[in-house]
């Protein structure tokens, strides 16, 4: 079946064409095209509805618009015509209808201020405009009055009224001292949203003279400064002190001391208020109280959940500020300030209206005669919205008739339309907040096919990748397009192509036989056209022969290769690089057809080196790495350092310039390679010297440019390969003059310690950079793209400039200019820095978390508007955390993680997550500033994993032909366990393993007893758990049924070392006979020695010796408890936990611990490494040498130790 989607506009390389009846596009803009058909106007730039116009400039008002003909433009002003030709100060901008108002020649913008309304006109239709409302900006001065001092008692309440000019639009207040500093907030003090400061409690450090409110605006770039406000805090001591000076002799004892007081608000006054916020706006509630201790606020709404990620707290909580609001958003909020004493609160009923918002606007209908169509028109609003109809301008009712159209409150249908029912129809929506205007045009029109892709155009690409062949189309009405390969080849169908609305063929992975000529066939009623285009697919550039490691001594020569293969009828380039860059130019460097020499290699040549094979449609490179190690030393002379010059003579004496010369010392065997001249400022770094140049060490003359106002010496440095000699005598001293700075600081960046300030920062000039006397710096900045005044401000001694008042991160042009008593330095060059970056606002929508495998996860999310990052984007940053495991059912410590992916990333990798688990996540934006608030939470589960060894493994209660199995389940489950698998064979006397037995057990027993054994025989046995992913690590065992019927329990082995001894009767062993006498012999040696000593009145404690001298391969066995001893080694007499020597780490129960257990080739061995055969079961080292699969025979073995057979016969 033919397969359609929408191609994507970086996979497009034309512009979109008509597609569809109702949804229909704009016409193409091919030159031909628009030469040729008609269309009705379309405005496609206009000015604002609300316009505000700086009075000092001439006003500009948009309106252009496009259309075949081009259109013929008209304005109206206050609803009547306003005709241009009659005022000399209004001209139209040529092939256009802006309109341009010259006031700067005497003119005032308060004569043109109106509403404005531009119509678009050709004989097609008529476009118009949105209405629009000029007004002059205002900045009004403050009114003049008697600002009388403050004189308030510490811990008292103080509002500072501001009360700035009404002007338009509305000044941004802030205060400042007559430094123009600005003044401190916190929760004490802070500025409302009326401008007004307001202190909860006053403090005596709250005294000053200078509390000045200003009053910017940013249209006209003015700032008003009100007059100067005194407060004087009058403290309690200071109080009593005063009282009892003056009022001694009365019955008055003094003011009352600080009395602490329950919260009142400031403002609002009142228990409760309202507030009417539009849709999509931020409303800004406040709350300012006052009370000692200093209250603190909290905001809740009533009967619901401040909105998560759309709240933010501004002012310290004293304003809760919510973006984006909605009429969800309306209710009753409430404020509590509280402090130890008590509390109040102020309830605000927020309503949100909404002015109207577009549901489904108006869009251009291109139709053929004949057809049908409709315009949909449908908007929302609080109130609801009114809906009207024009026609070329002129409301519906009264256009002139048309047969073909009809109207249906938000829709107009359209049916058997002609030529003479194209025009622009303007939908108007408005309700008391406002309106919105819409213009869509009918046009009507009959046009045969036409294919716009060039014809015969070649396309190549190399194999296995995707290929687009363009066949860009119009026609009305919209044509079907077809395509066929070859001359005579039937229609394209199926899963290898796909076919998009705007005629391209894809071939998602063209292969060598999708070269050749296709056609593009485009049909409608009004006829048929087509176009060929062609296809060739090339064979992959590879590199078939790569550059390999290489170590070459210092000195030698060495040489890379790089052949490659590539298709014939492509011309390949090959390019070396070294370190990611180009080559040294150095004629060492040979480079050939497929290879790389380096001849007399050196220290500098050790890197990495690139191989780069280019061709017009692909590039492919390979790398090795180049080690160079020291050459084979050979006895070297001994040299010394050259002796200093001398005899040093300035001549040639200019302002900017002087001439140095010297004579060499003795060069000590070593030639002088090159002289270092040295220069002293004596005028400002007495005794320190500087680096001025070097030369040759064949010259012993110098021209040095100098620097105005230093006073100059100098000295000379002779080098040879030995080293420095010491430095010359200093030269006589050259004072030279002063002149203006040759040039400005730099490192000049301008960045933002705060949300609402600038620094501008610069490394200042030093020394005798500054040229004379007098240094300072000239700061300017403005804001960028809004056609600000610079403003500039001199400092000196200083390297930074703060500028308070900014907006939160926006763009700034910045210069620094250097400047002494003698003038400037040449004009600075202009960086470009940003104001104070805030925290961000949103959090990542839409996350999604794609599961690739139990321990990987994938997370995609939308990236937040760069509008709402208020800073330099950093990146993005995932918090994730498991919740649970699946198979225990508990919940466990949460501890977080956090990954962090720099730059506009959308999507990241979350790696070691642990299978069958439940996890959380959440992402944040980060900037400059911090994190932003969080995504919701995504919860979201791994799927299972194999299992981890079980626990332990512990075989008891050996009888003649069973051994009782008990085990403990995985410490990692990693899922839900569905059966164990126990694998155990037998061990015979040489060694050999026999037939491998398996046997499936259920996952919910813990034990098992196997009957039907061999008596007196070794076991080996394999066991692990499963889960439907597959099998976990397995864990081992050996044990023996016992010889006879006195039930004789064998001795502990290891699980990690497969020892397999020899199970032999050895008390018929002449040498095991022969060694029991021995020992009967010593011991009775030792009693008659020690009966020999008793009596000579010695004491001899035989047990302390005995332990002290044990022997660390035999220990005594237990008896006291009726089991058997256990071999340990003497490590293991002091730790018990260690692992016995070249044996087994398996505790005396017989039970294996899960951490000795793990996967660890040190279980399995010494000096051999081990290995898994294809069931997964390990093979590792049994008794010093590889184990062999059971069934492929059997193999050698250590002779068993005296030990093992001591313990097997006891």
């Amino acid at each position: 079946m033919m397969t359609k989607k929408t191609i994507s506009a970086s996979r497009a390389s034309l512009i979109l064409f008509l597609c569809q009846m109702i949804t229909a596009l704009e016409v193409p803009l091919d030159p031909i095209l628009l030469k040729e058909l008609s269309q009705p106007p379309t405005i496609t730039q206009q000015s604002p509805k609300d316009y505000i116009v700086d009075p000092r400039e001439n006003i500009v008002i948009q309106c252009e618009a496009k259309g075949k003909p081009p259109p013929s433009f008209s304005w109206t002003r206050n609803g009547t015509h306003f005709d241009i030709d009659k005022d000399a100060r209004v001209t139209v901008k040529p092939n256009s209808g802006t309109l341009v108002i010259n006031i700067m020649n005497g003119g005032k913008a308060e004569a043109y201020e109106g509403v404005y309304q531009c119509t678009a006109r050709n004989e097609r239709g008529a476009a118009i405009s949105n209405n629009i409302v000029i007004r002059p900006s205002r900045s009004p001065l403050w009114t003049k009055e008697k600002v009388e001092p403050k004189h308030v008692r510490e811990g008292d309440p103080l509002v500072l009224h501001c009360s700035p000019p009404v002007g338009l639009p509305p000044p941004i207040i802030f205060w400042m001292d007559n430094s123009f500093q600005r003044l401190p907030q916190n929760e004490r003090v802070s500025q409302g949203l009326n401008g007004d400061l307001y202190f909860s409690n006053v403090k005596p450090e709250d005294t000053r003279e200078d509390y000045i409110c200003y009053a910017r605006f940013n249209h006209t770039q003015t700032i008003q400064q009100k007059q100067p406000i005194s407060v004087k805090v009058f403290s309690m001591d200071s109080l009593n002190e005063t009282i009892s000076a003056n009022l001694s002799d009365t019955g008055f004892y003094g003011a009352k001391p600080l009395t602490e007081r329950r919260p009142t608000l400031l403002t609002p006054v009142g228990s409760t208020s309202n507030k009417v916020e539009l849709r999509g706006n931020v409303l800004l509630l406040e709350c300012i109280a006052e009370g000692l201790p200093t209250p603190v606020i909290r905001w809740i709404k009533e009967g619901g959940e401040l909105p998560i990620n759309r709240t933010f707290f501004e002012n310290f909580k004293k304003t809760l500020k919510i973006i984006e609001v909605s009429e969800a958003d309306s209710g009753k909020y409430k404020c509590v300030a509280r402090n130890p004493l008590g509390s109040t609160h102020h309830t605000i009923t927020v309503t949100v209206k909404a002015a109207p918002y577009w549901i489904t606007a108006p869009r251009n209908l291109v139709l053929s005669p004949g057809e049908d169509g409709t315009l949909i028109c449908r908007a929302n609003g609080n109130p609801k919205p009114n809906i009207s109809w024009l026609t070329n301008g002129v409301p519906i009712a009264i256009a002139p008739e048309d047969p073909s159209r009809k109207v249906d409150g938000d829709t107009i249908i359209f049916s058997d339309v002609q030529e003479r029912s194209s025009a622009v129809y303007q939908c108007n929506a408005s309700n008391e907040y406002g309106y919105l205007l819409a213009n869509a045009f009918v046009n009507v029109l009959a046009e045969p096919p036409r294919i716009l892709t060039p014809a015969n155009k070649l396309y190549q690409i190399i194999a296995n990748n995707p290929a687009l062949l363009d066949c860009a189309f119009f026609g009305s009405p919209v044509p079907e397009i077809e395509w066929f390969k070859g001359v005579k080849g039937s229609i394209l169908h199926g899963d290898l192509y796909v076919f998009h609305d705007n005629g391209t063929l894809e071939i998602p992975v063209a292969q060598k036989d999708s070269t050749g000529t296709y056609t593009c066939v485009a049909r409608n009623k009004l006829g048929k056209v087509q176009n060929e285009v062609h296809l060739e697919v090339k064979d992959p550039t590879m590199i078939i022969k790569q550059p390999e490691y290489k170590i070459i001594q210092k000195g030698g020569q060495v040489s890379f290769e790089c052949t490659i293969k590539h298709d014939r009828t492509l011309m390949p380039t090959i390019t070396w690089l070294k370190d990611n860059g180009e080559l040294p130019v150095d004629e060492r460097f040979i480079i050939h057809k497929d290879s790389l020499a380096i001849m007399n290699v050196t220290d500098k040549d050790d890197g990495t080196y690139t191989c780069v094979a280019n061709t017009t449609l692909d590039s492919v490179s390979a790398s090795a790495v180049l080690t160079v190690v020291a050459a084979t030393p050979t006895p070297a002379i001994i040299y010394d350092r050259p002796d200093p010059p001398f005899d040093l003579e300035l001549t040639d004496q200019l302002e900017r310039s002087i001439q140095l010369s010297w004579i060499p010392g003795y060069d000590n065997n070593s030639p002088i390679t090159n002289f270092v001249i040295e220069y002293e400022d004596g005028m400002r770094e007495p005794g320190v010297w500087h680096y001025q140049t070097e030369v040759h060490g064949t010259q012993t003359t110098v021209q040095l440019k100098l620097s105005p106002y230093v006073n100059y010496s100098f000295r000379v440095i002779a080098v040879n390969e030995i080293g420095r000699s010491q430095p010359s005598e200093a030269s006589e001293q050259y004072l030279t003059k002063a002149a203006k700075p040759d040039e400005n600081p730099s490192g000049v960046q301008g960045i933002g310690s705060e949300p609402d300030n600038l620094v501008i920062i610069w490394e200042p000039l030093k020394g005798f950079q500054s040229n004379g006397p007098g240094l300072q710096y000239k700061v300017s900045w403005r804001q960028k793209d809004v056609g600000d005044e610079w403003t500039s401000v001199i400092v000196a001694n200083v390297s930074k400039y703060i500028v308070s008042g900014t907006p939160t991160f926006v763009p700034y042009e910045i210069k620094v200019q250097a400047l002494n008593d003698l003038g400037y330095a040449p004009e600075p060059a202009e960086v470009i820095g940003h104001s104070g970056e805030d925290l961000p606002m949103v959090a990542p929508g839409n996350v999604q978390v794609h599961i690739v495998n139990s321990t990987l996860a994938k997370v995609h999310w939308d990236p937040v508007p760069l509008k709402t990052v208020r800073g330099h984007l950093q990146g993005y940053r995932i918090y994730y955390w498991k919740v649970q495991s699946l198979s225990k059912r508990r919940r466990r410590h949460v501890e977080k993680k956090i990954l962090t992916f720099s730059g506009n990333k959308t999507h990241g990798m979350l790696p070691g997550l642990e299978p069958y688990s439940s996890y959380k996540l959440n992402v944040r934006v980060v900037n400059g500033k911090g994190e932003g608030p969080a995504s919701p939470d995504k919860l979201f589960k791994t799927p299972e994993g194999v299992p981890s060894s079980p626990s332990f493994l512990k075989i008891s209660n050996p009888t003649l032909d069973s051994l009782t199995l008990e085990w403990g389940p995985p410490t990692h489950p990693n899922g839900v366990l569905i059966a164990y698998t126990l694998k155990f064979q037998p061990i015979n006397s040489t060694h050999e393993l026999g037939p491998l037995i398996e046997i499936r057990i259920p996952a919910n027993e813990t034990s098992l007893i196997l009957s039907n054994l061999n008596y007196s025989t070794r076991y080996k046995f394999y066991f692990y758990a499963q889960t439907s992913v597959g099998s976990g690590s397995q864990i081992t065992e050996e044990a023996v049924t016992i010889m006879d019927e006195a039930g004789i329990l064998p001795p502990a082995l290891g699980a990690g070392k497969a020892m397999a001894s020899r199970q032999v009767d050895i008390a018929t062993q002449g040498w095991f006979i022969g060694l029991m006498c021995a020992v009967a012999l010593l011991i009775l040696i030792l009693l008659i020695v020690c009966f020999i000593r008793r009596n000579k009145g010695g004491k001899y404690p035989v047990k302390e010796k005995e332990d002290a001298h044990a022997d660390p391969e035999i220990q005594p066995m237990k008896e006291d408890d009726g089991t058997f001893g256990e071999y340990r080694s003497l490590e293991s007499d002091a730790e018990d936990h260690k692992p016995l020597k070249k044996g087994s780490r398996t505790p005396s129960d017989r039970t294996v611990k899960k951490e000795d257990s793990d996967d660890s080739l040190v279980d399995y061995g010494e000096g051999v490494n081990g290995q898994f055969n294809e069931d997964g079961s390990f093979i590792g080292q049994y008794s010093g040498k590889k184990e062999k699969e059971p069934a492929e025979g059997n193999e050698s073995s250590e002779a068993p130790s005296p030990v093992n057979a001591m313990n097997s016969f006891v």
